[in-house]
């Protein structure tokens, strides 16, 4: 059997490919939530507080939502009530490996 010319062409692109495969395979495992379970993670963790309710004075939450990032890159998110914009962060405390990042809760003051 001879070599057609797509056999070269074949190899010269598969070769990096296996490469770069098994070069990956000594980096240390990440896990990794999708985005929608993070964000459930975070806001289940903002909404799990026992603070809350008494800063929000018991009042019905219309919404909460990521509203920026602070300079130490903990997320900011803001809880609306009727009389309230509560302002909290989110920083991320990283495995020390393989595993899902969790957070802790910064509720720096008060209602705005």
């Amino acid at each position: 059997m001879t070599d057609t010319p797509i056999r070269p062409l074949v190899t010269r692109l598969l070769r990096p490919a296996l490469f770069l495969a098994f070069a990956g395979l000594g980096l240390p495992a990440q896990a990794a939530l999708s985005g929608y379970y993070d964000s459930l993670e975070r806001i289940g963790m903002i909404l799990g507080d026992p603070r809350l309710p008494d800063m929000l004075k018991q009042q019905p939450i219309g919404s909460i939502g990521n509203t920026g990032t602070r300079k130490d890159g903990a997320s900011e998110w803001t809880i609306r009530t009727q009389d309230c914009d509560l302002v909290v962060y989110l920083i991320p405390i990283l495995p020390d490996g393989p595993g899902k990042t969790t957070y802790q809760l910064d509720i720096p003051n008060g209602c705005d």
